[in-house]
């Protein structure tokens, strides 16, 4: 302490008393001079210092009194360090019941953003909670090693635009080169995550391009294969030309934008009479491939006539306003209708090809021809877009190519006009070597060339573009390898039926609506970086060999196979069953989708079934699993496919989804726009716990969007951290006074609030002991967000009414028993508080547990401490009694505010008015307590509620989703409802009114008080109670409320000097005047107790061998102010 410093310097610097008014430590207006005071008052000689008994041994190491969360931190994490704490904790746990967590692999080729740090930390407080609750807790970290991903990465690197540039380049090269950048930020993110809070294990980290990890995933495959689960099929895939493969359907959806695209109208010319068929298109880059048209059948068609152009057209009745307000055609000027025609009539009409590029194909023979170029009829032509006739190019359109099978007009191989990267190919004319987005603008310059184009314009829709190039998606027709999916939809549901969901309705809406429409999952991906699907296929592919494993491949090799990548594999071929007549089997050139490899994690992080056999089982399903809404279409998908397939069960028991976390603009974060500040930036500022406690309270834990706030964090280290760190910081200083004072060592005794006959005692106790059971209540359901609004709720609760009311027992006013049983009962609270927030806060828990289990023992770190466990003993009147203590202080502090009267200004009296008498009962035996926080000289209670009006208003915001054609009958009712009706609603909390169960949220009950007739007496009312203050002033109470303001300004001179509570200093008051000298000696006690040193207050203060001496001016009262030891 300061104190001390001084006291040892061997140096007399002389006493500095500021006595003139133009000194600059001693203006007479006390704030300058305290500002003055803060430059001087290492000059400052402190005598006569309290000397202490050198060998007590005080239970606490004393705590500064600032704090700065970030270099706390980084101090626990060096502790962790040295105790090898998470590993040491691992030990600890051996033996105890097991909980599995899985974690999803993320890819190490980016930096941790806030979506990482948010899914980590839910993830760290569920399985520190698990391990605090007697689990061991196998936590192991994975990466995603495999996949578009990481070859993107290469391709941008090497400037590889194109497949063949990679075969040119060597598959082994290149497979090198993606192995070199898998784990390119990896020590990053250790570092990120561990400065976090996490504890992971990164040293027995999975990788999915480990040799085990692979073999796993072929055991996995043949599995399926040999039940018939996978198929190679030639079907329209979403497909990205930047990585030049096809994607999964549930891939295609995890990134779609809102785009402009252009809204083109295309007239085909009817060969068999002079008609026009009118088509609409957002992809003009399609319609070289067109080959067909479709209509509805049961549609009626119109036949119009364009005066201008002196042509016929051809549209659906029930899409002519459409075809008009876009083209600015009319009927009845331009348009004139001819004559109707039902769609069925149309059907089998040819109509003459736009474009003639595939005539010149060798593919596309004369029967490919007749059998194309037509019109078909098929329900997927609908009411609600377009003209009622779609172009049809099926080798881009996975409807179109439905249909066109189902008519004939696609019997075999078609025409391809663009190659795997997206351009057109060279042969077609005018558009070689464009890209087919870019193709449009090109595409109708020759369609109004040849008079086809009727009208272009623009439209903004969603489409959907490859989750990692960021390029548009095209749909195509592709070779691919698929999973069934679509025949086992009602298995899958079974299974996901048996996995708890936090948010339930993520569950319900989102993931079951997307299992009741999955399609067969395209598990192929034409690349090269990743596990090669291990079919060996005949020339003539009617031979296939599945691989399961090493040891089975290694049968055709006869040399030790080292490495499962394409490079190493390629090259093996496999006899042909049907004898050595026929060509060797040969690998496909496909890999496995990186959502397979991750899918698999459960079974080939353990290498299963080749290692480990026993112990799949021991951790499947996993108990828990977490990461964000946007993987219920991707990780928790694929983990739900695979498990049904292999074990017809869930892969895990529960799963938390957390929401996106956007900048605070409410846009995705994007380095390019720089829209977010860097996550270490953040925590370097505020501290890792800030950042958590930000992200645990926030929405995004019920699979909501936030808003990342930076001042949303700054929030969390001013309204939790700090006042949870000087709650700690008073309870040690006010043991250490009590130690001093008493030479009596500080022992903690849990039950000593229990027994305590101060009810505030007794209600703490029952508080903690209901936060301890919501907290595991909660938790066991993994709704964290129900969580940290109590542990908040709590923390106000603690610091801001229980410690507040109890400050002066406390030090030791009301005596030795009551100071100790309030220290007891405020240590309990703060010793299982700090407990219950150890897995939301690791760091600041860690720092105050450090000290706090001096006094009663303790484990070497509190991440290794059980939680505490609920006992029982919850008053539940003393619970509902403070309730109603709190409700009256809090209409008299509103009040006050109103009246901009300080609580520091005494007020005559108070009236609380309920009417029933039991609330009153109870709170007369709280009477002094309210008296003393109001600041009122006298209470009276009144159970004549005549004063206070009350009405039910519907709140019509939750009315009108559930009462429909009743809301004027139920709204008129409840309009109606009397003061006593009301009361009784608000008892039952619900009401059936005409049929319809109406609840709290649905009724708005306004309450206001009567005018009061005296302008001094000012009310509020809340519920069914309502408060009158009288603010009638007087001498009395104006000089009462001076001493409370002079004892405020008294102490933060004592603050600026440093000066401890435990120092021993005497404070001498001369108020300047008779009047104010009389009425201020009154005011000796108050002033003495309050300050908690004695005050002497006379006439005249002689400086003498005082430490400070100065001037207080207080509106027109002025203090002559003298401090000694």
């Amino acid at each position: 302490m300061f104190l001390n410093h001084i006291h040892k310097s061997p140096i007399n610097y002389g006493l500095l008393i500021p006595t003139k008014p133009t000194n600059r430590f001693g203006v007479r207006k006390s704030h300058h001079f305290l500002n003055g005071l803060k430059w001087s008052c290492s000059l400052l000689i402190y005598r006569n210092k309290m000397t202490l008994d050198n060998s007590f041994n005080f239970t606490f190491e004393p705590v500064d009194e600032t704090v700065n969360f970030p270099n706390e931190e980084e101090k626990v994490l060096q502790f962790w360090k040295e105790i090898d704490a998470f590993k040491k904790s691992m030990q600890l746990s051996q033996g105890r019941p097991s909980f599995s967590f899985y974690d999803g692999p993320p890819f190490a080729t980016g930096l941790p953003h806030y979506g990482h740090i948010l899914a980590g930390t839910i993830k760290d407080v569920v399985t520190r909670y698990a391990y605090q609750t007697g689990h061991h807790v196998e936590r192991r970290f994975g990466w995603d090693c495999h996949g578009l991903p990481i070859e993107h990465e290469i391709d941008k690197e090497n400037n590889i635009k194109h497949l063949n540039h990679v075969l040119e380049m060597g598959i082994d090269v290149y497979n090198e080169k993606c192995r070199s950048i898998v784990l390119k930020y990896s020590s990053e993110w250790r570092n990120i995550i561990g400065r976090t809070g996490r504890w992971i294990d990164f040293d027995n980290d999975y990788k999915t391009m480990n040799v085990s990890y692979m073999e796993t995933l072929w055991w996995i495959f043949k599995n399926l294969y040999d039940k018939n689960l996978v198929y190679r099929g030639f079907q329209v895939m979403p497909y990205s030309t930047s990585c030049t493969t096809p994607v999964s359907n549930f891939e295609a959806n995890l990134n779609y934008k809102s785009v402009s695209d252009p809204s083109v109208f295309v007239a085909f010319k009817c060969i068999d009479e002079p008609i026009e068929f009118v088509a609409w298109t957002t992809t003009p880059w399609t319609l070289p491939s067109n080959l067909a048209l479709i209509v509805n059948s049961q549609f009626k068609y119109l036949l119009l006539h364009n005066s201008k152009t002196n042509v016929d057209y051809v549209v659906a009745e029930c899409r002519l306003e459409y075809f008009t307000s876009e083209t600015k055609l009319c009927v009845g000027k331009e348009l004139s209708i001819v004559r109707e025609i039902i769609g069925s009539e149309l059907v089998g009409k040819r109509y003459k090809p736009l474009f003639d590029y595939f005539s010149k194909d060798a593919t596309f023979d004369e029967s490919q021809y007749n059998a194309s170029y037509r019109i078909l009829a098929d329900d997927m032509v609908t009411s609600d877009a377009g003209t009622g006739i779609v172009h049809a190019a099926p080798y881009y359109g996975e409807e179109d190519m439905k249909v066109c099978k189902k008519h004939g007009i696609v019997q075999g191989p078609l025409p391809d006009l663009i190659d795997e990267s997206g351009n057109f190919k060279q042969h077609v004319e005018r558009l070689s070597g464009l890209y087919f987005k870019d193709a449009d603008v090109e595409i109708k310059k020759m369609l109004k060339e040849q008079s086809r184009l009727i009208h272009s314009g623009t439209i903004v829709h969603s489409y959907p573009f490859c989750w990692r190039s960021d390029t548009p998606l095209m749909y195509r027709a592709v070779s691919c390898w698929f999973i069934k999916v679509a025949d086992y939809r009602q298995d899958i549901l079974k299974c996901s039926e048996q996995s708890l969901w936090v948010p339930q309705y993520v569950k319900d809406k989102r993931f079951h609506n997307w299992i009741a429409d999955a399609r067969d999952w395209c598990v192929s991906r034409n690349r090269f970086w990743g596990t090669p699907i291990p079919l060996w296929v005949s020339q003539d592919s009617t031979q296939i060999v599945c691989i399961g494993s090493i040891k089975e491949l290694q049968q055709y090799t006869g040399t030790p196979i080292t490495d499962l990548h394409r490079h190493f594999v390629d090259h093996i071929v496999i006899p042909d069953p049907r004898g050595d007549g026929y060509p060797p089997l040969r690998r496909i050139n496909e890999i496995f989708d990186c959502w397979f490899e991750s899918g698999s994690m459960p079974y080939a992080k353990l290498h299963y079934p080749f290692e480990n056999k026993d112990k799949l089982f021991d951790s499947f399903p996993g108990h828990f699993i977490a990461e964000g809404l946007d993987q219920t279409r991707g990780w928790f998908y694929t983990l739900t496919v695979i498990a049904t397939h292999l074990f017809n069960m869930p892969a895990f028991k529960n799963v938390i989804v957390n929401g996106l976390v956007l900048a605070s603009d409410g846009k995705k974060m994007s380095k390019r726009l720089k829209n977010f500040a860097d996550p270490i930036e953040i925590i370097n500022s505020f501290g890792a716990d800030s950042v958590r406690l930000y992200l645990t309270a926030s929405a995004a834990v019920k699979a909501e969007p936030l808003k990342f706030m930076s001042d949303g964090v700054r929030s969390v280290l001013k309204d939790v951290l700090l006042p949870w760190f000087h709650s700690y910081r008073f309870l040690v200083q006010e043991v250490t006074r009590f130690e001093t004072v008493t030479q009596c060592k500080f022992i903690p005794d849990a039950a000593a609030p229990t027994n305590s006959s101060c009810v505030m005692d007794r209600w703490i106790y029952s508080i903690t002991q209901l936060l301890i059971k919501d907290v595991h209540a909660e938790m066991k359901q993994f709704k964290m967000y129900n969580v940290m609004p109590k542990l908040l709720n709590y923390l106000e609760q603690l610091t801001n009414w229980y410690i507040r009311i109890n400050r002066d027992r406390m030090r030791g006013n009301f005596g030795k028993e009551e100071s100790l049983i309030s220290l007891r009962s405020l240590y309990t609270a703060l010793d299982y508080f700090t407990l219950l927030m150890s897995m939301f806060a690791p760091f600041t828990s860690e720092m105050i547990y450090k000290n706090l289990k001096r006094a009663r023992g303790g484990m070497e770190s509190i991440h290794f401490e059980m939680l505490p466990e609920y006992v029982g003993g919850i008053d539940e009147k003393i619970l509902e009694d403070i309730e109603w203590m709190q409700q009256v202080i809090l209409m008299g502090r509103t009040v006050r505010e109103r009246q901009k009267v300080s609580l520091k200004t005494p007020l005559q009296s108070l009236v609380i008015i309920h009417s029933e008498t039991r609330v009153l009962d109870s709170l007369k035996e709280l009477e002094s307590l309210i008296k003393d926080e109001l600041n009122v000289m006298d209470i009276s209670f009144s159970s004549d509620v005549s004063c206070i009006t009350c009405a039910a208003i519907p709140n019509f915001k939750t009315l009108g989703s559930k009462l429909g054609k009743d809301m004027k009958i139920v709204t008129s009712v409840i309009k109606a409802w009397t003061p006593k009706e009301i009361g009784h609603f608000e008892q039952t909390k619900m009401v059936e009114i005409a049929g319809h169960v109406i609840t709290l949220e649905d009724v708005i009950i306004s309450r206001h008080l009567a005018n009061l007739e005296n302008e001094n007496l000012k009310g509020d009312s809340s519920r069914n109670m309502a408060i009158i203050l009288d603010f009638t002033t007087s001498d009395e109470l104006e000089y009462m409320a001076l001493a409370r303001e002079l004892i405020n300004r008294i102490q933060k001179i004592r603050k600026v000097l440093k000066l401890s509570v435990h120092d021993n200093i005497v404070l001498h008051v001369a108020p300047v005047g008779t009047e104010l000298y009389e009425q201020m000696k009154k005011q000796q006690e108050f002033l003495s107790k309050n300050a908690r040193k004695p005050v002497l207050v006379s006439t005249r203060v002689e400086a003498g061998d005082a430490i400070y001496k100065g001037e207080i001016e207080i509106g027109k009262h002025k203090f002559d102010i003298c401090i000694k030891t």
